[in-house]
C-alpha cells in the first residue's frame, strides 16, 4: 500500500522558515519556472479543473495575482474537431482567451495522436496558447472508461509517447507538458516509468497530482511518491499537485519534496487569493491575510457579473450556484447559505441570498 504524506506542517517545521521576528520568511531562492522558452514566474500554476476555471474565474484570480501560468478548463480534442467541421461555435471551454493576458495554457484529452496534433495546432496558430498541456490525469469514469483517455492512458506508455511526441512536432515551437496521476490504483502506480516516457517523447514539463486515479479525490496526496519522480527526469522540470490549500504548504512542498513548481487547484475556487499569498510567502514577505468576509462578498458578486455577462442570467445564475457554494467553504454558516443558494433562479435571489446569507462572522 502507497504509503501518504498529509503536508502537514508542524510548529517547528513552520518556524523553519519563518524569521524569528516581525513575522516575515525567509527567502527560499525559489527561481522562476522555464516551460521550454517560457518564463513562469512565480512558479506557480493555476489547474485546469472542468467546470470552473473559465474565462470568469480566471479573471477575478488575476485581480488578485500571485499566479504565474493560468489554464483553461480541459478540452476534448475530438468535440473541438467535430464541432469544426461543423462550421459550429468553438467550445465554450475556449471562451475569452484570445484577448486574455498572457501567459495561458489550454489542456486537451483524447487517446489519438492525430486529433490531439490537429487541435493542439490549431490552439497554437489561432488562438496564440502559451501553453498545449496533455491531460493523462483524468479520472472521471465518462473520460476513462468511455473514451478510454485520461489516466486511463497510464496503462499504456507506448500510446502516451506517440501522442506527446505528434503534438510536440504539431505545435513547435510553442511548449507541450503533460499531467499524470500517480498510476491507475496504488497497486499499479507507474509514475516513474512514465516519466521517463514523457520526457522522451519531448514533453516541456511533467506535473503530477500525487494520487492515483483509483483514489479519485479521496484522502490525502502523496508528495514523497511526487517528490520521487524528480529521479526520473533529466532535464524536464516537475511540478506538484495535490493538497495545496494555504501558502504555508505551497512553501513547504519546495523546501520538501524537490518539485520545481507547484499547481494549486480546489483550494482556490472559493478563494482566488491563495495564490497571491503563496507568492507572497515564497517571495519571503509576510503572507497577506485573507480578505474580510465583505470584501469576499464583493468578489462573489464581481465573479458573479462576469459569469452573467458571458452566459447571459438564466444559465449564469445557474452556474454561478457551484462557485458561490465554494466561497463559503469552511465559513460559520456555510450550510445555510450552500443550501439556499444552490435553489437560485434569478439576479434578484441570487442577490437576495448572498446579502442574507453569506457568512457574516
Amino acid at each position: 500500500m502507497v504509503q501518504r504524506s498529509t503536508l502537514t506542517i508542524s510548529p517547528a517545521e513552520g518556524e523553519s522558515w519563518r524569521k524569528a521576528s516581525g513575522g516575515r520568511e525567509n527567502s527560499l531562492a525559489v527561481r522562476p519556472l522555464n516551460i521550454g522558452p517560457l518564463v513562469v514566474d512565480p512558479p506557480i500554476l493555476q489547474a485546469p479543473m472542468a467546470g470552473f476555471t473559465n474565462y470568469a474565474y480566471r479573471q477575478v484570480v488575476r485581480e488578485y495575482g500571485g499566479v504565474g501560468l493560468q489554464a483553461t478548463e480541459m478540452v476534448n480534442a475530438r468535440g473541438f474537431v467535430w464541432l469544426d467541421e461543423h462550421e459550429a461555435q468553438h467550445p465554450d471551454r475556449l471562451w475569452g482567451i484570445g484577448d486574455e493576458p498572457r501567459p495561458l495554457a489550454v489542456q486537451i484529452w483524447d487517446n489519438d495522436p492525430e486529433t490531439m496534433a490537429k487541435v493542439g495546432r490549431r490552439l497554437v496558430e489561432e488562438y496564440r496558447v502559451s501553453v498545449v498541456d496533455i491531460n493523462f490525469g483524468c479520472p472521471v469514469k465518462q473520460v476513462t472508461q468511455r473514451a478510454h483517455s485520461g489516466s486511463y492512458l497510464l496503462r499504456h506508455p507506448e500510446r502516451m509517447h506517440a501522442i506527446i511526441g505528434r503534438v510536440v512536432e504539431a505545435c513547435a515551437p510553442t511548449p507541450v507538458t503533460a499531467k499524470i496521476r500517480l498510476g491507475c490504483t496504488r497497486k499499479t502506480a507507474n509514475a516513474r516509468e512514465v516519466a521517463q516516457v514523457v520526457e522522451e517523447a519531448g514533453a516541456a514539463a511533467l506535473t503530477v497530482h500525487g494520487r492515483t486515479a483509483e483514489d479519485y479525490f479521496k484522502g490525502s496526496a502523496d508528495w514523497e511518491k511526487i517528490a520521487e519522480i524528480k529521479d526520473s527526469l533529466v532535464d524536464i522540470p516537475l511540478i506538484g499537485n495535490g493538497d495545496l490549500d494555504s501558502a504555508e504548504k505551497v512553501v513547504f512542498a519546495f523546501q520538501n519534496y524537490r518539485v520545481d513548481g507547484v499547481m494549486i487547484a480546489r483550494a482556490a475556487l472559493g478563494r482566488p487569493w491563495l495564490f497571491a499569498q503563496a507568492a507572497a510567502a515564497l517571495r519571503g514577505e509576510e503572507i497577506p491575510a485573507d480578505p474580510s468576509l465583505d470584501e469576499q462578498k464583493a468578489c462573489l458578486l464581481r465573479h458573479y457579473a462576469l459569469v452573467v455577462e458571458r452566459f447571459g442570467v438564466q444559465q449564469g445564475t445557474h452556474l454561478m450556484r457551484k462557485f458561490a457554494c465554494c466561497y463559503a467553504q469552511g465559513k460559520r454558516g456555510a450550510r445555510l447559505f450552500r443550501s439556499q443558494v444552490a435553489r437560485v433562479e434569478s439576479p434578484d435571489e441570487f442577490y437576495g441570498v448572498v446579502e442574507e446569507t453569506f457568512p457574516k462572522d
